[in-house]
């Protein structure tokens, strides 16, 4: 049978229900007669190779519960309303409620103690100012739109998403755009947000504000499904927090082999917060973005591949795709 552990003090056993972080781990064979654990969870440990999206195949089962239990004693709240938010909103509901969804639980978290640790221990960060955050070019009937912060690996910032979301705007209301590719220039596609600016919001209501009324991730969705695949992220190097999730938005995903995938804002005492708990999930399910934030782990492009994460990887003078 499917072994249950709770990594933040579920209610008793017989709930319908199973609110806070709680992990299955299992072999093949358990993950066979489990099914309807499996969906029930927050995601699924197994040292044996399975393609249930519901299911992570780690090395070693023992090291993997070993590392969450410390991550989520250490970040309870953000753990506990990652798995919420991610049970909240289902992947075919309407990208406006759960980007609303998560942005509320997201300012809730930044209000919070752990956030205020973080920001704590992180000291006072000066913000530079870099110009040209963002460009964007018309070749043709495409708009190339590239993030332009190379030396701090295009590090997300709030003139940046200006910048971003000027260009998309543009696309949305241009008919004759009928393709975008949006990349990084430099050793990486986006790292995330730029940890130096956060903290700086008047207060978390003005920040729930702006990351909904000013959202690239809105206009990224929508274009997509006016564009389908033509919508396409070209990625390499980091592809971090904001900006795996915008990219996650995007009809297509290439990505080159260097490419590393993550969503590591539990460590500042939050959840993800440019749409991704939606994006990311509509392309790898609740469970392994769940895993993604809890554990703090990156995968690699083939891994991304595999669970759907990208659509191909660029090998120079080869293409591989799902």
């Amino acid at each position: 049978m499917l072994r249950v552990v709770d990594l933040s003090n579920a209610p008793e056993a017989g709930s319908d229900l199973l609110p806070g972080v709680v992990v299955g781990v299992g072999s093949a064979g358990d993950l066979a007669r489990s099914q309807s654990w499996l969906d029930a969870v927050t995601f699924t440990l197994s040292e044996d190779h399975c393609a249930d999206r519901r299911v992570v195949t780690v090395e070693s089962v023992p090291a993997a519960v070993s590392e969450l239990r410390t991550r989520c004693e250490r970040w309870p709240h953000a753990s506990s309303v990652c798995d919420d938010v991610l049970r909240a909103v289902p992947p075919d509901a309407a990208t406006l409620a759960g980007v609303v969804t998560e942005s509320l639980a997201y300012s809730t978290l930044q209000a919070g103690p752990e956030f205020a640790r973080w920001l704590a221990e992180r000291g006072q960060a000066a913000m530079p100012e870099i110009a040209g955050p963002v460009l964007a070019e018309r070749d043709g009937d495409t708009l190339r739109i590239r993030f332009n912060r190379p030396h701090r690996h295009n590090a997300f910032s709030t003139d940046a998403r200006a910048a971003l979301l000027e260009a998309l705007t543009v696309a949305q209301l241009d008919p004759s755009v009928t393709a975008i590719v949006l990349s990084g220039n430099g050793p990486s596609f986006c790292s995330g947000g730029d940890l130096a600016e956060f903290g700086s919001f008047a207060d978390p209501a003005s920040a729930h504000l702006a990351r909904t009324r000013h959202s690239p991730a809105l206009v990224l969705d929508a274009l997509t499904a006016r564009l389908g695949r033509s919508c396409r992220a070209e990625v390499h190097g980091r592809v971090l927090g904001s900006g795996l999730e915008m990219a996650a938005f995007c009809g297509w995903i290439e990505a080159r082999e260097d490419s590393v995938f993550g969503l590591p804002e539990l460590s500042l005492g939050l959840i993800p917060g440019a749409g991704g708990t939606v994006s990311v999930t509509r392309r790898i399910g609740r469970w392994r973005t769940a895993y993604l934030v809890l554990s703090g782990r990156t995968i690699g492009a083939n891994t991304a591949l595999d669970w759907g994460l990208v659509d191909a990887i660029d090998v120079g003078t080869q293409r591989i795709a799902q």
